[in-house]
């Protein structure tokens, strides 16, 4: 038997070695889209961040523009 590889490779492997390209080319587009998401997850989450912190900021400059309200005093219960 010979152990030498013929000069033409067999179908079988063309068709193996077309699958890992195509495999991998799908991989590596995965995984360029799962990071774009990623990107704009986080863009997302930093501007709705600035939005709270913006209106936790102008409430708590109205709360301290108004009046404190005085304690209501606490009625006494009638005697049975």
């Amino acid at each position: 038997m010979s152990t030498k590889k013929p000069a033409e490779p067999s179908p079988e492997s063309v068709a193996r070695s077309d699958r890992r390209r195509v495999a991998a080319e799908d991989g590596a587009r995965a995984m360029a889209d799962a990071e774009r998401q990623a990107i704009e997850v986080r863009k997302n989450m930093a501007r709705l961040r600035a939005v709270r912190e913006a209106k936790e900021a102008a409430d708590e400059a109205v709360r301290l523009a108004l009046p404190t309200p005085a304690p209501k005093k606490r009625s006494k219960k009638p005697a049975r």
